[in-house]
Parts: C-alpha cells; sequence; structure tokens
C-alpha cells in the first residue's frame, strides 16, 4: 500500500505539472500582447515548460511502475487465491462446473480486474484531479464564460450512466459466452486422438465457430455501446469548445479577459476533453471489472459439500478399518439412491468387489476416499465416524488407483512420485516392479526421465494403467483401492502384478474392484453389487454356488480363455 500511495501521489504532482504549462504559456501571450516580451523572458518560459514536462516524464515514469506494478500484484494474489480456493473444493462442484468456465475466470476475468485496478484506477484519478483543477482555473479566470463551457457535460454524465448499466449487462453475456469457447476448445484440443479417428474435424469446427459467431455478436452489441459513449464524449467537449470560442472571443474583445487569459482557458477547457472520454472508457473498464469480480466472488463463495474438521487432540494414526452400518446415499440433485443400505466390514486383507456396470462399485470407492458427503454415523474408519475426522487425516491413509488414468506431462519419475515428490529413484523403481512396469521403463529413451506427453499421449493403456498402480504402492498407505485399475493390462501381466502386490498389501487393507474374476479367485472376501445394494458375499467357492451372476459371469470368463 505505500508504494501504491507513491504512485497515486506521483500522478497527482503530474497532474498539477500539466495544469502549469497553460499558465506559463499564458504569461508569455500576455508579454507578448502588452509589448514586454524579451528574448530571455520567452527562453525563460520556455525553459519552465521543459522543466515542467521533464518532471512529468520522469513521475509518469514512476507512477506507471508503482500503480500498474501494483495491479499485477492485485492480480497475482487473486489469482493464487482462486487457485486455492480451487483446491478446497470437492467433487460435487467439479462435477457441474466446466474446466472452460473455470479457465475463463482464471484468464479474463483477472485480466478485466487488473485493468480495473490499475489502467481505471489511473483513468479514474486522473479524470477527477484534472476536472476539478481545470475547472477551478477557468472559473478563476472568468466564472461566466466557466459556466458557459461546463454547461453540456451533465447530459454527458446522465448518458454515461444509462450506457454503463448496458455495459454491464452485455459484458456478463461476452464473459458467458467466452466460458463456452473456452470449455469447447479445451475438451476438443484434449480429445483430438477421438476426434480425429471419428473424422469429427468439420463439425467441430463448424461448431467452434458458431459458438465464435455468437461471442462475436455479443461483443459487437458491447461495441455498438462503447461506439455511442466515446464518440458522445467528443461531441460534447466539441460544443463546450465552440461555445469558449464565441463567448470568450467576445470577451476578449472588449477587454474583459486578457489574450493569455484565453489562451490558457481554452488549454484547460482541451485538458476537459480527456476527463469527458474517460468517463466512457473509466466506466467500461469499471464495469468490466465490477462483472469480472462479481463472477470471481460467486466462485469464493462456493463452499465444499464436505465439511472439514481440526482435531484439538494429538492426531490420530489410523489402521485401516472400515465400517458402513446402514449407508444410504444420494448423488446432489438426484432423486434414486446411488446406494442403499450399505453394511460391510472391510478389514486388513483383501475385498473384491464385483459388479454390472452402475451397480454402484466406484461410489463405494468414490465414498470411502471422501469425495461425497456422507450421513453421520454411516461410514467409520477404525470406529470413528468420518465426519468427526479432518479430511487431510481420512485420505491421507487411503493410496487410490481410479477408473479414470490421470497422467500428467511431465516425466515417468515425476508421474509416479506424485503423492511423494521426495521419494528416491530405488523407492520409484521399487513400485514400478511391484506394478510390473520396472522393465518396460528402462527399455524407454530416457528411462525414468523420459517425458510422456499430455495425458501420456506416448504410453499405452495398459502402461498408464500400472504407473498409476506403481504412483499408489509407493505412498506405501494403510488402504489401497484398486478401481478396475487393470482393465487395459493382459492377463498375464495381471497375474504378475497381483503375485507382486500380494506381499506388498500384507497387514494392509486393499479394495480391488473387478470385471475380471480371475483376479479374485483367491481372495477371501467378494462382494456382489446390483442397483446399489450388497446382494452377495463371501470367498470365490461360495458365490459360485450362492449367486447366479457371479457363476454366469466367471462360466463365460472362462470359456472365453479356452
Amino acid at each position: 500500500m505505500p508504494k501504491l500511495a507513491l504512485g497515486l501521489f506521483a500522478l497527482v504532482l503530474v497532474d498539477v505539472m500539466q495544469l502549469c504549462i497553460p499558465w506559463v504559456i499564458k504569461w508569455a501571450v500576455d508579454d507578448l500582447e502588452q509589448g514586454v516580451a524579451t528574448t530571455k523572458s520567452l527562453f525563460n518560459y520556455g525553459f519552465y515548460i521543459m522543466l515542467l514536462a521533464l518532471g512529468m516524464g520522469v513521475l509518469r515514469f514512476v507512477w506507471r511502475f508503482l500503480i500498474f506494478g501494483f495491479a499485477r500484484l492485485v492480480e497475482m494474489n487473486l489469482r493464487n487465491r482462486l487457485f486455492s480456493h480451487l483446491l478446497t473444493l470437492d467433487k460435487p462442484f467439479f462435477n457441474r462446473t466446466t474446466t472452460g468456465d473455470i479457465m475463463a475466470h482464471a484468464t479474463n476475468d483477472l485480466l478485466a480486474v487488473q485493468m480495473a485496478s490499475g489502467m481505471g484506477l489511473v483513468a479514474l484519478i486522473d479524470a477527477i484531479m484534472i476536472t476539478i483543477a481545470a475547472t477551478s482555473l477557468m472559473i478563476y479566470i472568468n466564472p461566466t464564460l466557466a459556466a458557459i463551457a461546463i454547461l453540456p457535460m451533465p447530459f454527458m454524465i446522465l448518458l454515461a450512466r444509462f450506457l454503463s448499466r448496458k455495459l454491464h449487462k452485455h459484458y456478463k453475456k461476452v464473459q458467458e459466452k467466452f466460458s463456452k469457447l473456452m470449455e469447447f476448445t479445451r475438451s476438443t484440443i484434449s480429445s483430438i486422438r477421438l476426434i480425429k479417428a471419428y473424422n469429427q474435424e468439420t463439425s467441430q469446427t463448424e461448431h467452434l465457430n458458431t459458438l465464435g459467431k455468437e461471442y462475436v455478436k455479443h461483443n459487437l452489441k458491447l461495441s455498438i455501446i462503447q461506439g455511442i459513449l466515446f464518440p458522445s464524449a467528443i461531441f460534447i467537449s466539441n460544443i463546450s469548445l465552440l461555445l469558449v470560442l464565441f463567448f470568450g472571443g467576445r470577451l476578449t474583445l472588449n477587454g474583459i479577459i486578457s489574450s493569455g487569459d484565453f489562451v490558457a482557458f481554452i488549454n484547460y477547457l482541451l485538458m476537459l476533453t480527456w476527463p469527458m472520454i474517460a468517463i466512457g472508457w473509466v466506466t467500461n473498464l469499471f464495469q468490466r471489472g465490477a462483472t469480472s469480480l462479481g463472477r470471481i466472488r460467486n466462485l469464493l463463495n462456493e463452499r465444499p459439500v464436505i465439511k472439514n474438521i481440526s482435531l484439538s487432540n494429538k492426531l490420530l494414526k489410523l489402521s485401516g478399518k472400515i465400517f458402513f452400518k446402514n449407508l444410504t446415499f444420494t448423488y446432489p440433485g438426484q432423486s434414486r439412491p446411488a446406494l442403499s443400505d450399505i453394511n460391510l466390514k472391510i478389514g486388513q486383507g483383501v475385498l473384491g468387489i464385483v459388479g454390472r456396470t452402475g451397480a454402484g462399485k466406484t461410489t463405494l470407492c468414490n465414498l470411502i476416499t471422501r469425495m461425497f458427503p456422507v450421513p453421520d454415523d454411516t461410514l467409520f474408519f477404525d470406529e470413528h465416524d468420518v465426519n468427526t475426522l479432518p479430511l487431510s487425516l481420512a485420505r491421507g491413509m487411503i493410496a487410490y488407483v481410479p477408473q479414470d488414468v490421470i497422467i500428467f506431462s511431465d516425466t515417468i519419475a515425476n508421474n509416479i512420485a506424485m503423492g511423494r515428490p521426495g521419494a528416491s529413484i530405488d523407492e520409484i523403481q521399487k513400485a514400478a516392479n511391484i506394478a510390473a512396469i520396472h522393465n518396460e521403463i528402462m527399455k524407454m529413451p530416457n528411462a525414468y526421465q523420459t517425458r510422456v506427453g499430455e495425458h501420456g499421449v506416448k504410453l499405452s493403456g495398459g502402461q498408464k494403467q500400472r504407473i498409476t498402480i506403481a504412483r499408489a504402492m509407493l505412498l506405501e498407505k494403510p488402504v489401497i483401492i484398486i478401481d478396475d485399475g487393470m482393465s487395459a493390462v493382459d492377463m498375464e501381466t495381471e497375474q504378475a502384478i497381483i503375485k507382486s502386490i500380494a506381499s506388498y498389501i500384507k497387514n494392509r487393507t486393499c479394495i480391488i474392484v473387478s470385471h475380471r474374476l480371475a483376479q479374485l479367485v483367491d481372495v477371501k472376501e467378494i462382494i456382489v453389487m446390483d442397483n446399489g445394494r450388497i446382494v452377495a458375499q463371501g470367498d470365490h467357492e461360495k458365490l459360485l454356488k450362492q449367486n447366479s451372476f457371479y457363476a454366469t459371469i466367471h462360466k463365460q470368463q472362462t470359456n472365453s480363455q479356452l
């Protein structure tokens, strides 16, 4: 703030110096009119103007550096705050908000706020200072002429107030269209291989063209308002100049004011042209900034559905036991429960989960990883209600391999070590060996330092899945969840992974969701889910005898391997 205050002080000094120049010109003109001007006096007047111009140049640099620097700091702090806040939000928010909309907040909206807090602030203070000082000096020269000169200006103020409402409305529309355009572009680029495979380049281009036309249409409506505002300010200032030339000229001819006064008055009036233009420009900047700040504020006002709490006593150390008690869960905005009356105890060892698509398997995993809120007294970790535990503690005991593989555009080593950035290369290689991916990594051009491209474009589906398994193994958490995380891996590699993790998961809780029953043959406990309920539970042999769905799937998969 001290730097901002110094910048504003420098801006005010520039305006004061700017206002002094017409007065120096007035002295020179009056001396010429009275015949007392000399070469020395005219040189001195020129020297004063040069000093003022030099001072203005230096101080302009100072206020630009300090005030625009302040605006950049506002932008940076707001961006950091926005980013940090986004990281606190949970899955329900991201389910209803597009990435393109969030990116629009982080680009166009932040730029609009930065412009309002930088150039907008400068223009506002400059316009106020020039208006007050120039008007006061005009009144000092001749009050009557000053009243005539400012007579048309209230019309500009009324017009600006009327058009500012229109600006706010249309700028909000422009930002909404930009969000849609951003989201469509992002989704197209991220899915480029699929689009090419389906020969959809033309249709995607046409769709983008349609969105672009809508964006341009609303921008043109905004430009129409701006096009009215700026010329109106110039037109009204020229009316003032016309009135001053007529009435001020008569006052000069009648000797009521001197020629120097008349020249100075016109200079001050011309200075008022900038505030008249600035009314429209500043209004535009602040309306854009206010609209964008409102959009950002709405995002910052979003709160996670899952309430996080902090423990006043020493943090607990969870062993990994999980207990569901009469849990029923419905996704936000849905009427039908995704899970109904779930009662389940999960202890150390392996739990297999099977079921049809949409049976609730992934939902169950999402609740364990605390992605969605659950009612009180329905989900327990080590006999502690999860709603009484900090999210960092609850999530910190779980290593999760989701259905949707997430690979970053980075090295293989950094992808595996995402959860443990300080892990040594030996630890990373050990985790890769468990996931049966080490040998393939060593055959790559730069081994663990190989960059895998956007979304792991240089890797096969099976390689991506095994890297995410290695990522989970590296964490060494009490609970490991593999949600259909080996679907892209061949049967031989799959068996190798299962054998590798068998010793690793000893004394740990491991949950494996799979459509391949071969993975679960040796598992002591398997649950079968259907329509959000647990319909059967037991080991492989028991389920073959008691559950027709399980027996049918096993038969089909066994026959397909023959």
